[in-house]
Parts: structure tokens; sequence; C-alpha cells
């Protein structure tokens, strides 16, 4: 793992932020951390970065516990905007940059690339609040990753943003992915979750409720609902291994929505289907990351 936190408790005055909260962040992955406004994931990044201490507990980092200059191997995008709005684009990605520990020319050198990549050298002497918010944020994206750090943690990253450049944003976190880096995505995004999570967590009422990786976790709550599109219209079969929820006529197709039973396999129950009548198509229902979101956070 290249990021642990074992057990983290966080109390504020009569609120438990965090109770024995313990996270596994694989190298390299992009990790989804997910939960309810209040859940306790901000707090839980706040530790991480060293922002705040834990009451208890540990953060790892390659094993070994968590150290000041750790702050230096990682990118922070936080939810509340930092953007000076009097400062001119470029004099504040410069400022950024340079506190992250670059030198002047290294600075400069890599704000021309990023700035050429989004497409953004035009906006670099304009002032930061003449900037749309989704303009804001890609600058802000910017001076998260270009000193270069192990860990990027990215807090709300697709507010403000429409999809063309949300789309860009998703690109970039997946290069950065494939050059090695770890990410972890605190998003109500779950589109995105789906789209570029290896593994998540959720966090509910401070504590994780779930966790791993995001298609075992998917297929782990699946209903055992499936979907039979049948050739013609003569459908007229009971079986104790299924429940019919569900039979619509579509041109010359029969389709049924069916609810398999305990008891018989998915294999067996394809079968049972195939043996009485000429099946089209067939597939299982699987739930998306926000079925499941919802349904673990409602039933706790």
């Amino acid at each position: 793992m290249y990021l642990e936190t074992i057990d983290v408790v966080k109390q504020y005055a009569n609120h438990l932020a965090l109770n024995k909260v313990s996270i596994q962040v694989p190298r390299g992955s992009v990790f989804g951390l997910l939960g309810p406004n209040g859940a306790g994931k901000t707090t839980l990044i706040r530790i991480i970065t060293r922002i705040t201490a834990p009451d208890s507990g540990q953060v790892l980092i390659e094993g070994k516990p968590s150290r000041s200059e750790d702050v230096y191997r990682i990118g922070y995008m936080p939810e509340e905007r930092g953007l000076y709005k009097k400062m001119k684009v470029g004099e504040q990605a410069m400022y950024l940059t340079q506190l992250r520990g670059m030198s002047k020319k290294d600075a400069h050198r890599e704000l021309m690339i990023w700035f050429k990549r989004f497409d953004i050298m035009s906006w670099y002497n304009r002032k930061v609040e003449e900037l749309s918010k989704g303009m804001q944020q890609k600058v802000q994206f910017i001076t998260t990753v270009i000193h270069n750090p192990d860990l990027l943690i990215f807090d709300e990253p697709f507010s403000g943003f429409d999809p063309v450049n949300a789309d860009i944003v998703k690109n970039e976190m997946l290069r950065l992915k494939d050059e090695g880096k770890t990410i972890i995505l605190s998003t109500h995004n779950m589109e995105s979750v789906e789209a570029l999570c290896d593994n998540i967590a959720l966090i509910h009422k401070s504590e994780v409720v779930l966790q791993g990786k995001v298609f075992d976790i998917r297929k782990d709550h699946r209903p055992d609902i499936f979907r039979f599109r049948l050739l013609g219209d003569q459908f007229d079969f009971s079986h104790p291994s299924f429940t019919l929820l569900s039979k619509e006529r579509y041109h010359e197709f029969t389709d049924l929505r069916i609810k398999k039973e305990n008891g018989i396999s998915s294999n067996e129950l394809a079968k049972l289907f195939f043996d009485h009548y000429e099946v089209v198509s067939y597939d299982e229902e699987i739930p998306t990351m926000n079925d499941v979101f919802i349904k673990t956070v409602t039933n706790e």
C-alpha cells in the first residue's frame, strides 16, 4: 500500500468526526473517498495532508508514519478554492508553484507546458476575478499537480466544470495515474467514480462502512435481476426459481425482467429460458455506484 490510515479518531467538542477510520490506498491507483456531507471525508483529508492531527491512530506513507516533510510529496486541491481574485493568473500560478518548492525557472517552464496543454495561455495576464469558476478550477488543478507529487488529493474537482472540461480533467487524472501517481478523489459524482476509481471507501457517520474494488463492490450488491429478450409473444412460463417482475411487448420481441430466487445459479436460470424459448439477448442488472451509495447510506 502507498498510504494507509489505521484507526484514526478525531473529535471536535461534542462531534465525533472520525471513529477508528482505516483505509488502504494502493500505489498507482485512483482511490475514491465517498460519503454524504458531514461524513468525515474532509477531516480525513486534512489529517492525511497534516493540516490537522488525529486524536489517535496513524497515517502511514509507504509503510512509515507520516512526517512533516511528506507534505512536499502531496498535491492537494481542496473543495474551497484558494485563489487571490485581484492577482493575475500567471503571477498567482508562479507564486503557488514556488510555494511548493520549485525554482522560478522550473516553475515558469512547467507552467508554460501546462497552460498550453489546457489551452489557457490567453488567460495568463488576466485577473483571477475575470475568470469563470471552471477556468479558476483549471488554474488550481495545474498548481496542484505541477510540482510532480507522488500523492494527489482532489476534493470535488469537477464542480464548476462543463462536461467537456470535466472530461479533460478526467483524462489528465488517468494520465497521471499511468505515470505512477497515487490519487485520492473525494466526490459526489458517482459517474466519475465508475470512470476513474479502482478502489473506494465509503464513510458514513464518521466510520468506514464499505471498502474495496469498485467492480467487486458493484458485483457484491447485485440484486439478482436479469433481463431477457425473447422472440415472439408466447411467454406463459412460471417456475419456482424466478419471479417475473415485468413483461413488455416490443415489436416482434417480448422483454422480461426476472428476479432470480435463491437456490439456482445464473447459468441454470439462463439454461431454463434457453430450453423453453428462443432467447435473443439477456443480461444481468449490475447496480451503479450511485445505487450502492444510496442503498448503503439509507440502510444505515
